[in-house]
């Protein structure tokens, strides 16, 4: 049953009537593949239907996956894709019941995300925009891509798949399309909106000039005319991050982490940074609010007489 054909089912539904992300698609065919080996091992040469499947059966699955030393939150999602697929069994009349559905998740550790203080927003800028200055092309759109990402927070997915369209530097905001494909608007700042500006001559020159075919759609350019890959998106900006501090781990994830905990840390609506990130869950927002009690707890230590 490795080809199960309910499985493909599901992943068609997902893709073309969810239109859920590319990667949550291979995320689900990645768990239910492996679910399906694991019920094969599982029940040995005895015959095995999707609706015989128990509750103990699940269990033995996330105990399989707890002893391969995967994370929760990975164990979470393969639970996650297990539950939607007898969803999608039950409403079709597959099976009678979905044996996952009482199964809880495991508890997700919680973590504090790595993120830039105000003294190296400072340096980091002072060194995009000095090499900006120099008027190379790569140099002025990887200064846009750090005002953007700092200025809006956006995930680098989001970045990566921003067209021209999207952008509205006379009203300041751009569109993007989040998890789910869910749109928001965000604002932009007057230093990321200076800096969109001075990149887009040079984008527009690049189309204009050198590269008739490239793509005209998409805003942030390869210097040879494509959409820029995550990984030259990534590389354009750990470049600067290496510089500010090499041994911190700060990825292109720290910038938006500094967005919200800025904002926050400012006295910004827990509420309103939500929307902003395009987070479905108050709780997931909450995490940046580390940086506020830290702070408090810092100017109680330092005023308080009897701390």
């Amino acid at each position: 049953m490795s080809a199960s054909p309910q499985v493909a089912d599901f992943l068609l539904h997902l893709e073309k009537e969810r239109d859920v992300s590319a990667h949550t698609l291979k995320a689900y065919t990645r768990d239910l593949a492996e679910f399906v080996d694991f019920l094969g091992s599982y029940y040995g040469e005895n015959k095995w239907s999707w609706a015989g499947i128990d509750r103990l059966a699940i269990r033995g699955f996330l105990a399989h996956l707890t002893r391969r030393k995967l994370s929760k939150r990975s164990i979470a999602r393969s639970l996650s894709a297990v539950r939607s697929f007898y969803s999608y069994m039950h409403r079709n009349e597959i099976v009678e019941a979905n044996p996952a559905r009482g199964i809880n998740s495991p508890k997700l550790e919680r973590y504090l995300p790595g993120y830039l203080d105000r003294a190296q927003v400072e340096l980091l800028f002072q060194s995009s925009e000095l090499k900006a200055q120099e008027g190379r092309f790569t140099d002025v759109r990887n200064n846009a891509i750090l005002e953007l990402f700092y200025s809006t927070g956006m995930r680098l997915s989001e970045l990566r798949g921003i067209n021209r369209a999207d952008i509205d530097l006379l009203s300041q905001q751009v569109k993007v399309r989040g998890k789910g494909r869910k749109e928001r608007i965000i604002p932009v700042g007057d230093h990321a909106q200076l800096a969109l500006r001075n990149y887009e001559l040079k984008r527009d020159d690049l189309v204009r000039n050198t590269l008739p075919k490239a793509d005209r759609s998409a805003f942030f350019l390869s210097s040879r005319g494509k959409r820029m890959s995550v990984r030259a998106i990534q590389n354009a900006v750990t470049g600067f991050l290496d510089s500010i501090d090499e041994d911190s781990g700060l990825s292109t994830h720290s910038l938006r982490h500094s967005f919200a905990t800025h904002l926050l840390d400012a006295g910004a609506d827990l509420r309103a940074v939500q929307e902003l990130l395009g987070h479905a869950s108050i709780s997931t927002t909450q995490i940046y609010t580390h940086t506020s009690v830290e702070r408090l707890k810092e100017v109680y230590q330092k005023a308080h007489p009897r701390a």
